[in-house]
């Protein structure tokens, strides 16, 4: 039976995905099988409580969170259980991460089409629950088009398999037709029609011209049907070759209004965005002089070009300028994969760079993905930006311009009820705006809590009715995900970072000078994108050890957050949870350049603990006094130096410790790790021996110096 998690430790770390709303759990599972994920529907029946699917926990729309129980497939679920190069499929656990199965396609020649800018944490049950695509959708599609079958189990137990012609239970196959027959005409002119319609149901997969695939109709549901316990998805030949052509516009609508030119065979990435993020990207430490290479202008357009040769993608990347020529500024075309790769850095930082703005100001995902027919981007990208300027907001826009679909964090403000407000006068504005365009409040995130209370402007009551029918068909009670899709939450409920989440006054010991002295500030950097989480880089150590979201950086921050919020986290900081959630961060600091908004957990957990054990004496005896590990080592110089004056006194030490009662006794004594071995001094101090040698080097220095004159007079 797996552990049932339900400590403060672990509820906090889960409180929020990357998105601005925090839920408190009921309990944390990490389930290793498929019988464990029925006995935990089992529990949660019996407690009451509904039931939240979770992946990398890297969605920006509130899909991953929820009060009851979360079940986490991330840790446990990471098997690829089969790859077919002749049938060009994968089948895989929920739980895989999507560089993991990019990698162990590529020794085929192959690999998965999606690849969203989290590619290295986000699990491939993550991403086909949220229908995510990524920059090479243009060449090969959603998830969803890419997803072959789907096993989910249903509240009741049931294992039921999805995929095209129907269901492996005849009853679920006939009520799905149903369904669809019923809003034939519905599912034809509202949904499917274009590419990056992903809000809703993809109920339009149920046509027959669709191949009636309920496996791509079930994909985008945002675990509020069923839990994913394996896929089938498709692979595709790994192009051969690349190059990439970056064509600069004077600004980002420009690049928007030529990204459909540039649809044309051989292209598989067009991907834009302004220059607000090439100028928050150089605020960052160490990237200053990020971007030189870029072409002139104020947007850009990424176009990755595809070839049987270099030559062949070079030469068609060399072209593609003149298919815009009219509002091309400038272009720069790279055959090597080392100076793409630089290139490409600066796009895919974009969802971690703009949670700051380039003065530092705090921006937000809510509006994080509208989409339009690529056609109509450039207008509805103007249209957006006179919106924020009307209300006094500020954003910077990035996304898969080619394909109509536009990601942006804008600076709202939390801190206030008013803030609030105006947060929602924004968001249902922007509603109506997209859905002028023909658009939708989603283009591949998924609503979540932050759109889907925006379905009704964008789409009939036929159409909502549909999808409360289909939710119903595989979750009569309710049980998965509540308020995310069907009877939606409100918009503005539970909002992370508003108002209450600083409760009580704190002075820190630290500058913060980046977050205007502000400890809560800093706290708040975090919007939780997961960098923290990947399987590759230095950061995070103990979260690559553990694999445990308490022990991720993110997971950390979350703890620090409630504290700092004081509602369920209520000792301040004598937090015991929020003790134990930092106690294995190694202040290594590699997430103070690795994160992509400079987290600096080091930092963090030195604010922490001052604040912890500021209590004098208390801090050496009675309950609240420091752990004696904190004390042996952090007097061991002192006390060694005065040892070293001894002679023979570090041997002696040396000599005792090798009894191993005494050795035990004094890993007890000393809060040492029991399983650790003791350290052995060298009986002669570091500074002794330094100084001896420079004595030594000095003798010799001088009398070779001394000798020199002699011979070289005796030759003269």
């Amino acid at each position: 039976m797996t552990v049932l998690r339900d400590d403060l430790t672990t509820r906090a770390a889960y409180v929020s995905d990357a998105s601005i709303y925090r839920r408190l759990p009921a309990a944390v599972t990490e389930p290793s099988s498929v019988a464990e994920i029925r006995e935990l529907l089992a529990t949660a029946r019996e407690n009451g409580w509904s039931v939240v699917p979770r992946g990398g926990g890297t969605s920006v729309a509130g899909n991953a969170i929820g009060e009851g129980l979360v079940i986490d497939t991330s840790r446990h679920f990471r098997r690829i259980l089969e790859i077919d190069p002749q049938a060009c499929t994968a089948r895989i656990e929920p739980g895989v991460i999507c560089d993991q199965l990019r990698e162990a396609a590529s020794e085929f020649g192959l690999t998965y089409g999606p690849d969203p800018s989290t590619h290295s944490r986000c699990t491939v049950g993550g991403m086909v629950a949220n229908n995510a695509c990524g920059s090479h959708s243009v060449a090969w599609g959603t998830s969803a088009e890419n997803l072959v079958s789907v096993t989910v189990m249903l509240a009741d137990g049931r294992l039921v398999t999805l995929n095209a012609g129907g269901t492996s239970e005849p009853a679920l196959t006939s009520q799905l037709e149903q369904l669809r027959n019923e809003h034939l005409a519905m599912l034809r002119t509202e949904l499917g029609q274009f590419p990056r319609q992903v809000s809703g149901y993809g109920l339009h997969y149920l046509l027959g011209e669709n191949g009636f695939d309920t496996a791509k109709a079930f994909a985008g549901t945002e675990g509020t049907c069923g839990i994913i316990t394996e896929l089938t998805v498709k692979l595709v030949a790994k192009p051969a070759h690349t190059a990439l052509a970056v064509l600069g516009f004077q600004d980002a609508i420009d690049a928007a209004s030529a990204a459909p030119a540039l649809r044309v065979s051989g292209v598989t990435t067009i991907e834009g965005m302004g220059s607000d993020l090439l100028a928050a990207l150089r605020t960052r430490p160490g990237q200053e002089q990020a971007g030189s290479e870029l072409p002139r202008g104020g947007g850009w357009l990424y176009c990755e070009v595809a070839g049987d040769t270099p030559e062949q993608a070079y030469d068609a990347a060399r072209r593609l300028p003149a298919l815009v020529e009219e509002t091309v500024v400038d272009s720069v075309v790279v055959g090597d994969p080392a100076q793409a790769r630089a290139l490409w850095h600066i796009r895919e930082a974009g969802a971690g760079i703009v949670t700051r703005l380039p003065d530092g100001g705090e921006a937000w995902p809510g509006w994080e993905d509208s989409a339009v027919p690529p056609a109509r981007l450039g207008e509805y990208l103007r249209d957006l930006y006179a919106l924020l300027e009307e209300m006094d907001l500020r954003g910077i826009p990035f996304g898969h311009f080619g394909e109509g679909c536009v990601h942006i964090r804008v600076s709202f403000d939390f801190n206030s009820e008013h803030g609030v407000a105006r947060y929602r006068e924004f968001i249902e504005r922007a509603a109506e705006l997209v859905h002028r365009y023909g658009g939708s409040v989603s283009g591949e995130h998924g609503d979540g809590r932050a759109r889907s209370e925006l379905l009704g402007t964008i789409y009939t009551p036929e159409a909502l009715a549909a999808f409360a029918r289909f939710k119903r068909i595989f979750d009569p009670e309710g049980v998965f995900n509540p308020g995310v899709l069907v009877d939606p939450e409100p918009l503005d409920r539970g909002i992370r970072p508003g108002p209450g989440a600083r409760t009580f006054e704190l002075t820190p010991v630290h500058a913060f000078s980046h977050d205007d002295g502000s400890f809560g500030q800093a706290v708040n950097r975090c919007v939780g994108v997961g960098a923290c989480r990947s399987d590759s880089g230095a950061m995070c150590p103990s979260f690559h050890a553990t694999g445990d979201e308490v022990h991720s950086t993110r997971g950390r921050m979350r703890s620090l957050a409630e504290m700092l919020r004081g509602e369920h986290l209520t000792d301040g900081w004598k937090s015991k949870e929020t003790y134990e959630a930092l106690d294995l961060c190694l202040s290594c600091k590699a997430c103070a350049t690795e994160c992509p908004v400079n987290v600096d957990m080091a930092t963090y957990k030195a604010e922490f603990l001052h604040h912890h054990f500021r209590q004098g004496l208390r801090s050496f005896i009675g309950r609240d006094r420091r752990p004696m590990a904190h004390l042996t080592m952090g007097w061991m110089p002192w006390l060694m130096r005065i040892a070293a004056r001894v002679p023979g006194s570090l041997r002696a030490v040396n000599a005792l410790e090798r009894i191993p009662a005494v050795e035990a006794l004094t890993k007890k004594l000393g809060g040492i790790e029991p399983r650790r071995d003791m350290i052995r001094f060298n009986n002669t101090p570091f500074t002794a021996w330094f100084r001896a040698r420079s004595r030594h080097a000095g003798h010799v220095a001088g009398h070779d110096a001394a000798g020199a004159a002699p011979r070289g007079g005796g030759r003269a």
